[in-house]
């Protein structure tokens, strides 16, 4: 089958698509034929070594996919449409998933926006039900709201009845957020006099940040009396640091969000999830907001537009 591998970990030039053997699944996996991968910030890390999973080289990266289950198994019949987390080797024509980490799909759901769905959704309502426990009627303030993170997080906050206030850095950008459902759009230039107007000097009850960086000190500002700021990733490149008298005197809090992580130490966990967000895709809540789609042969270049801070939606690889 073919694969897109990364063969030296100096970034996304070094992914290229080889000829390799078709898993063989093991334990509790089911086989699935893949017919779109989703592009995440963690296979650009992988491809620096920059990730905490860091297997040797060559190999696949590609946390999520949608296809078609290949042979019965674990629950699963031959034909079912799927959408899965790898969470590596999901840039290839076949993948095998631990079976807790393969969800089924709506019979009108698209292949393409089925990709979208694992591991950003499920980060998301993570993030928010979980550890922000966001209410209906309160403020978030997304960073990167037109990437593929923050576009979620701007339509899952809408979605529970929060008010959102979108960060985004161009003009381009700020029409995506707004179609994932942000209320308000700032830019990044100056976002926090933005948000101290927006919100009568009040501040926001939850920031949700993936990009971490220089923007950082002002989303922590950003915050109302306490407040919960959500560390998702750090997509700026930097990871920031917190002089924690501010928490104190603020009564904020910054609170990590470890999706993956969590779901290792609890496996029931991601099919509750996949039931919570297919009600609201049905519910016409959530609709994924799909950016470029590559062919595998271009998987190194739609890697490296996560890289360059280029995606405006979810970025995909088309496989079949």
């Amino acid at each position: 089958m073919r694969a897109a591998m990364i063969t030296a970990r100096v970034g996304p030039g070094a992914v290229e698509v080889r000829e390799v053997a078709e898993p063989t699944p093991t334990g509790e996996q089911v086989v699935v034929d893949v017919e779109y991968a989703g592009v995440t910030f963690p296979d650009v890390l992988q491809t620096r070594g920059e990730y905490q999973l860091r297997p040797d080289v060559p190999f696949t990266p590609g946390w999520e996919v949608s296809g078609v289950v290949r042979a019965d198994a674990h629950g699963f019949q031959a034909g079912d449409r799927v959408a899965a987390m790898p969470v590596l080797g999901g840039f290839a024509e076949t993948v095998a998933v631990d079976a807790h980490l393969v969800f089924p799909l709506p019979a009108d759901l698209p292949f393409d926006k089925a990709a979208a769905l694992p591991l950003n959704y499920l980060t998301v309502h993570f993030a928010l039900t979980r550890r922000a426990r966001l209410r209906s009627g309160e403020i978030v303030l997304v960073q990167g709201a037109a990437g593929g993170i923050g576009s979620v997080a701007c339509q899952m906050a809408a979605a529970m009845g929060a008010r959102v206030i979108a960060v985004v850095s161009s003009t381009e950008k700020a029409a995506v957020a707004r179609r994932a459902g942000a209320h308000e759009v700032v830019l990044a230039d100056g976002f926090r006099e933005e948000v101290k107007r927006i919100t009568g000097n009040r501040g926001v009850d939850v920031v949700v940040d993936p990009i971490g960086g220089d923007r950082f000190t002002d989303s922590l500002r950003s915050l109302a009396p306490e407040g919960r700021l959500l560390v998702i990733g750090f997509t700026g490149g930097g990871i920031p640091t917190v002089k924690v008298n501010r928490l104190l005197l603020t009564n904020t809090s910054v609170v990590g969000v470890g999706s993956n992580e969590f779901w290792r130490r609890q496996p029931d966990l991601p099919r509750q999830q996949w039931r919570d967000v297919v009600a609201m895709l049905e519910a016409g809540q959530l609709d994924p907001l799909i950016g470029r789609v590559f062919p595998l042969e271009e998987a190194a270049d739609a890697i490296r537009t996560l890289d360059e801070r280029r995606a405006v939606g979810k970025v995909l690889v088309r496989v079949r």
